[in-house]
Order: structure tokens, then C-alpha cells, then sequence
């Protein structure tokens, strides 16, 4: 309701880089503005004082009248400007190369990028974006060696002993001795790979003029803040492992890079020169000097989005959806170019025939995979598996493919192998070469990789950098970041998992889901010892807790605090700073306090409701807690998780003998919350040991179990009904 009401609230709404209609996030961005506008009509139904004023900012569109239409912006209120009009002036200029082989094409600009540094940056500062990690330090390094040799000097802002002895401190610092070279020598290169501190050195240092020269993968485009006087871009084409070929840059992606280079307020014209093959030239001149034609790409990806407007009930119906499409950019280019999207005629009832057609097509593959179902009356209404999908933001083949994979038996390493084959993961990039580091990896993998598995198929190279991650394998710059992608994305995949588990009443698979969902938090597998999650503990350091010989062994993380400080410091052998995050790790370790209670245990019938209300408690010392320590609780220790998280908990009973889930919520906890537990009661009466089951989503060696006792009576008998359980019960941990 409330965020209803602020969505109402809105009476200005800004798009920007509205060109991207044309690319990758297109979709998205139509489906938003298309709602947008249905809200600002509502609005307007409603008070007709009440206006949502749309602004929309672009590079020069080729049909940028549309656009406008669409967007309900008068021919007033349209502002298209040649490509030529920049707040400062841009000379490009193309060099071609003929070498058809890439790798001797680029071989091939080597030297030409520092003559075009040389004769068009003035001295001023200069960025040269490459296809890759790879050639930005390869480029970085002949930038530097052809200054060195043909100069005599170095791309430092100034050539004097005192500020090259204060880049090379600053240098020092650096973690790559390659980055640490050509920093020296006044040229930085950044990738996706290195770290934040490395970035913002390098970036840093770019800014301020002391270093003359950056160097970056166009990847990084839209990350890079910085502008320059002189921008080169090295080749206009990348490798694209999926497809094993190589692909042209984006347009949108070229137009930004171009658009680097202009300080404005500092320079009265920037400079781009771009080196490219010589088929490519002309191609290139038309689109960079042409306004952008812009077309919809909704056609290809409608299905997630109806879906979730059937979850939401704004489409109830086949004439719903085609309504639904009315609204969008899509519907308006149906008619302006027929063939690009296989429209027959132009007139109405082509156009009719093939919105008819679009929606009884998604609706039917959503049927088909169970999120929704249709009547003969064309009437549409959602499905579990749909509601899940539309509730945590994945892909309808996707759901589809946990709820066909998942069985009664399914374990951990089968929920591992569903995981990695989502089609979320699909659109990891396979780069040059990594189909032979994927195969050397795998063959030391804790579980074989699937025969029928593909190394240039992404979903094999999640797979393969999730095992890695749990037994926590280094991997190359690039798969690191590629695995960190699927470590924060797995997190939601996996609650989406076992909702479909439970919506199905088995035990044993939810738990596995839930015991990976631990593993991706933590880095390890669901055997290792749980004191592998304390930062900094190694084999040897575990090995020498489990040889202890105290009192109390050593077994779970609460122990290592009950220890005397003289003898932790010995089994661990740590210095102060990493002591330090061991003592962090532990102190938010959750201890938590489980009570429960049976709603009326003496009255339970076969067949009937049962009420279990839970209460979870943390066990902390309020009193010697700061308000900001009080504010963090809940917060994960994840040395080895990309993002912040909050641990979440899952609150199960089942019955672990007939492997049977009859209730199950997710909750969060700060430092108390209490959950209520409904199900139906067995359907034969007798006595029932369950088991209440309190499951981390964050670490392992926390999870507790107890038993619960139903006697259930006879349906429409009251007068046998005996209770064989307490009113509250509490046990030991697991």
C-alpha cells in the first residue's frame, strides 16, 4: 500500500541515455516508461490538475519524433540535434587496418596508438580504450617502452626528479609490479579485475594530470568517470567466447567513448581517433555521424515481464496483454518497419493478427511451464511457480527448470548442478582463452563436471567457479569477478529453489538448498569443518583445535571465545591485526535461543489446522552494546561474500522419516522475532514425532532441531484426544 502510494506521488519522472532503447537494458527501460505513462494516464483520469511530466535525455536519434509520441511529448517539447552539436567541438579521425587476423591487427596498431598519442594529445591527457584486460596491459607497456625508446622520457605530466620519485612512491603502493611500472613511467591501465584501491590510485592520478595516459577495456566505459583532450579507441571489435567469434562494439558504447573526450570548460575541442578494420570504415562513418536509429528489442523478453503483470493482476486476460503491449515502443515501430519484426502487412488486421498471435505464443510457453493458466474464455491467472518467479526476479525458464529438475532425492550436489544451469548465468562472458583454464580447473574439481558439458557454455562456468569457490581455489582476475556475479546472484536463485521444494512438501532437498545456500556465504563445503569459516583459519590452525586436549574440545565457533587468551594464542598463532578479525567473526556469530509452543496441543484432530508459534531469541548482552553495535546485529561475517548481507533463517517442521515438509517460513532476525507455523494436521490419527528445524541461510555449524510430539485424534472425536506434549519445550542444539 505504501509504496502505491508514492508511485502516485510522482509528478516528475527523467530518463536518461534514452538510446539504450536500442540495446541490451532496452526492455527494461521500454517496460518502465511504458508504465510510467499508464500511471501518468490513471493520474490524469483521476485530477485532471494532476500531471506526471516525462523528460527524456539522449544522444541525436534518427527517429526521435517517435519517441517523443510514445513518450506523449508534444512537437514542442522535442528537442533533436545533429550529432555534430557537442558543448565542445570533436575532430575524428579513422586510421583502417587490413590485417583480417585480430590478433595481427591489433599487433599492427601498436605503434600507431602512440603516434596518434604523440601527434594529438598536445601533452594533454589522453585515454586509450582496448578490447581487453589482456591489451590494456600489453598496450600500457609498448605505450611506455615505444616513449622510453623514441623520446627519451616518460608520459609524466612533468619530466623532473621530484615528481617521478613521487608517482614511483605512490607506484609502490600498487598491488600488479606491471601497474607498478607503467605508473612510473606516467601510463595506467585499469580492468575489472583489480581492486578498489588500485582503481581509484590509478584513476586518481589520471585526474590530477600527474600521469598522462589510461588505458581501458571498453568494458569499463561506463564505469570510467574521467575525460580526456585525446581519446583512441584501439579496434572496434571484441571476442565473444558464447559465440566464438568476434563481435562489433555496441554503437551506444562507441558514442560514449567518443563522448570522453571533452574537458569541457577546459578544452575548446577534443580529439578521438578510432582504428579499426578497413571493411569496417565506412560502416562505422555512417552510424557515428548519423543520428541513431533506435528499434525495440521488447519482442524477444515480453515473457518475464507479462508474467509479472499477471502476478500483479493488471493483465487478467488475453485482451489484457494486448492492451499491455499497446502502451509500449514495440507497438509503435509494429508498423514503421514490418520486416525487422516479421510483420506480414501494415494495415489493421495484420497488426491485430500479430499481437494476437505474440500473446496466445507467451502465454502458451508460460502455461506450458506452469506459471500461469488459461481458460477457454481467454481468462489468465497466476500459478505458484509464476508468483515465485515474479517475487524474486528470475527468468520464467528458469522456474521452469528447477520445478522439472528438483525430485524427492535431490541433494546437495544435484541443487548445486540445477543452480548453475539458471538462465540468469547464460550471459556470462566466455573471453579468449578461458575455455582451457575452465578444463584444467575442472579436472581438480570435488565433483566431475557432466560429460554432456560445453567449456564455451556459461552455465558450465558457473558451475565450475562455484565448486572452486567452495573449496576455495584461486582463480585468474577475470573468473574471479565472473564468480563473484554468481556468488550475489545464486543467494536469491537458491530461496527461489526451495520455495519450489516446499511447494512440493519435501524435506531432505530443502535442506540441501539451504545447507548451499550457507556454502555460497561462506566459501566451503557443507563437510568442512564450520570453523573454516573464521577468517584467517587454515587446515593447520583447524587441525591444531581439533588436537586440543582441554576441558572442553574444540568443536564450533563458540569455543575458540571460551578459550584462555594464552592458550588461543597458541593454537591460533595469529598476529593482532588478524586476531582482530577473528574476535569480529566470532562476536556476530549468531547465538540464538529457540522456544515453541503447540496452539491447543490436546485438541488436535486428523485432517484439521495445527498452530505452532516460535520464538527466536539472540543471545546477547544489550547492556554492554554501543546503539550502532545494537543496529549491525544480523549483519553477516563473509570474508569470501562480494556483498553486505543480512542472515536470514528458515523455519521448517517435517517429518525427517517420511522425508515430508509441512510448514516452512523465511524470517530475518535483529534480536527477537516470533513466527507462526500452519498446516494440516496427518490425515490418520496417532502419535507424530516432527521435527522443528531452525536453519541458517548464512553459516554453517548454527542450524538446530527439536523434536515436537503431536497425538492426533480421530477426526469428529473429541473424547479420545490425548496430548503427549508439553505446552512449551525447549532441547539442546543439534
Amino acid at each position: 500500500g505504501r509504496k502505491k502510494k508514492k508511485k502516485k506521488a510522482v509528478s516528475l519522472f527523467i530518463m536518461d541515455e534514452m538510446h539504450f532503447l536500442g540495446g541490451e537494458g532496452g526492455p527494461t527501460m521500454e517496460v518502465v516508461i511504458s508504465r510510467m505513462r499508464y500511471l501518468g494516464s490513471q493520474k490524469k483520469q483521476r485530477d485532471e490538475n494532476a500531471n506526471l511530466r516525462i523528460v527524456g535525455l539522449s544522444a541525436s536519434l534518427a527517429n526521435a519524433r517517435e519517441v517523443a509520441e510514445w513518450m506523449g511529448v508534444s512537437n514542442k517539447s522535442l528537442f533533436n540535434f545533429s550529432p555534430k552539436v557537442r558543448p565542445t567541438p570533436l575532430e575524428i579521425y579513422f586510421q583502417s587496418f587490413d590485417q583480417n587476423n585480430f590478433s595481427s591487427r591489433l599487433m599492427a596498431m601498436a605503434k600507431p596508438v602512440y603516434n596518434a598519442v604523440s601527434r594529438h594529445s598536445d601533452n594533454k591527457p589522453t585515454i586509450v580504450f582496448v578490447p581487453s584486460r589482456r591489451q590494456a596491459q600489453l598496450t600500457a607497456i609498448d605505450l611506455m617502452s615505444y616513449k622510453d625508446t623514441l623520446d627519451g622520457s616518460s608520459f609524466l605530466s612533468e619530466n623532473t626528479v621530484e615528481i617521478a620519485l613521487k608517482i614511483a612512491e605512490i607506484a609502490r603502493c600498487l598491488k600488479e609490479p606491471t601497474l607498478q611500472q607503467v605508473v612510473s613511467a606516467g601510463v595506467g591501465f585499469v580492468h575489472e579485475g583489480m581492486s578498489e584501491d588500485d582503481w581509484d590510485t590509478v584513476t586518481g592520478l589520471f585526474s590530477d594530470d600527474s600521469i598522462g595516459v589510461l588505458v581501458c577495456p571498453y568494458s569499463l566505459c561506463w564505469k570510467l568517470t574521467a575525460s580526456a583532450h585525446l581519446v583512441v579507441i584501439m579496434g572496434t571489435e571484441t571476442y565473444d567466447g558464447r559465440e566464438r567469434r568476434y563481435v562489433d562494439y555496441p554503437i551506444s558504447d562507441l558514442l560514449h567513448m567518443m563522448g570522453k573526450a571533452s574537458r569541457q570548460a577546459v578544452d575548446s575541442s577534443g580529439r578521438c581517433v578510432i582504428l579499426c578494420h578497413t571493411p569496417k570504415k565506412d560502416r562505422l562513418k555512417k552510424l557515428l555521424y548519423d543520428p541513431l536509429p533506435i528499434e525495440s528489442h521488447l519482442d524477444h523478453y515480453l515473457h518475464d515481464h507479462i508474467n509479472s503483470e499477471i502476478v500483479t493482476k493488471t493483465i487478467g486476460s488475453m485482451q489484457d496483454a494486448v492492451d499491455y503491449i499497446t502502451w509500449t515502443f514495440l507497438y509503435r515501430r509494429l508498423t514503421k518497419n514490418p520486416n525487422y519484426y516479421n510483420l506480414q502487412g501494415t494495415s489493421n488486421v495484420h497488426l491485430s493478427e500479430h499481437l494476437s498471435e505474440m500473446v496466445e505464443t507467451i502465454l502458451g510457453d508460460l502455461e506450458e511451464s506452469k506459471c500461469c493458466q488459461m481458460d477457454d474464455e481467454g481468462d489468465v491467472s497466476p500459478l505458484n511457480l509464476g508468483m515465485i518467479a515474479a517475487y524474486y526476479y528470475i527468468q520464467y525458464t528458469t522456474i521452469e527448470l528447477i520445478a522439472s529438475s528438483v525430485t524427492e532425492k535431490t541433494k546437495t550436489r544435484g541443487v548445486m548442478e540445477i543452480l548453475s544451469a539458471a538462465s540468469e548465468f547464460s550471459t556470462l562472458p566466455i573471453r579468449h582463452g578461458e575455455e582451457k583454464a575452465l578444463k584444467i580447473l575442472a579436472r581438480t574439481l570435488k565433483h566431475q563436471i557432466p560429460e554432456s558439458a560445453q567449456f564455451h557454455d556459461s552455465n558450465t562456468k558457473a558451475l565450475v567457479l562455484l565448486q572452486c569457490h567452495f573449496s576455495r581455489k584461486s582463480v585468474s582476475m577475470d573468473l574471479n569477478l565472473d564468480q563473484r556475479k554468481i556468488i550475489s546472484d545464486s543467494i536469491n536463485l537458491i530461496q527461489a529453489i526451495v520455495d519450489v521444494i516446499s511447494s512440493n512438501g519435501w524435506l531432505k532437498p530443502a535442506l540441501a538448498a539451504m545447507e548451499l545456500s550457507q556454502m555460497v556465504v561462506q566459501g566451503l563445503w557443507s563437510k568442512d569443518n564450520p570453523l573454516m569459516q573464521i577468517p584467517h583459519f587454515t587446515k593447520e590452525i583447524v587441525d591444531r583445535c581439533e588436537a586440543y586436549k582441554g576441558e572442553d574440545n574444540i568443536e564450533g565457533v563458540f569455543d575458540i571465545l571460551s578459550l584462555e587468551d594464552d592458550v588461543r594464542n597458541d593454537i591460533l598463532r595469529l598476529p593482532d591485526d588478524k586476531m582482530a578479525d577473528v574476535a569480529v567473526f566470532c562476536n556476530s556469530y549468531p547465538n540464538v535461543d529457540v522456544t515453541f509452543s503447540i496452539v491447543d496441543p490436546e485438541d488436535l484432530t486428523a485432517g484439521d489446522p495445527v498452530e505452532i508459534q516460535v520464538k527466536l531469541e539472540r543471545d546477547i548482552d544489550e547492556e554492554d552494546m554501543e546503539e550502532e553495535e545494537v543496529g549491525q546485529l544480523g549483519t553477516v561475517s563473509a570474508p569470501l561474500y562480494p556483498k553486505e548481507k543480512k542472515e536470514g533463517w528458515w523455519i521448517i517442521i517435517g517429518d525427517t522419516s517420511t522425508n515430508t515438509l509441512y510448514s516452512l517460513k523465511r524470517v530475518t532476525l535483529q534480536q527477537t522475532q516470533n513466527v507462526k507455523l500452519e498446516f494440516n494436521a496427518p490425515d490418520e490419527a496417532g502419535d507424530y514425532n516432527l521435527t522443528l528445524l531452525c536453519m541458517s541461510d548464512s553459516y554453517l555449524g548454527c542450524d538446530q532441531e527439536y523434536e515436537v510430539s503431536l497425538s492426533i485424534a480421530v477426526a469428529d472425536s473429541d473424547d479420545d484426544s490425548e496430548s503427549g506434549s508439553e505446552g512449551e519445550s525447549e532441547s539442546e542444539e543439534k
